[in-house]
């Protein structure tokens, strides 16, 4: 059975992006986790990865998604 490669939708790709951001962001700051940063509350680039990963989840179609 072959298996066919997904390429990665708009969301994906930015959803990427921010985890990059926010893993060089953890790096930085000598961190394995944003719950150890002293700047987890208010934190603009983990609630952009956040907010990054809810879009790929819903594929930009908003409200009604449930964690």
């Amino acid at each position: 059975m072959a298996s066919e490669a997904k390429t990665p939708d708009r969301w994906e790709l930015a959803r990427e992006e921010a985890r990059e951001r926010l893993a060089a962001c953890q790096k930085e700051r000598g961190v394995s986790s944003c719950l150890e940063c002293e700047k987890v509350i208010g934190c603009e680039i983990r609630a952009d990865y956040v907010k990054k990963v809810y879009e790929s989840m819903s594929k930009g179609e908003g409200g009604g998604f449930e964690f």
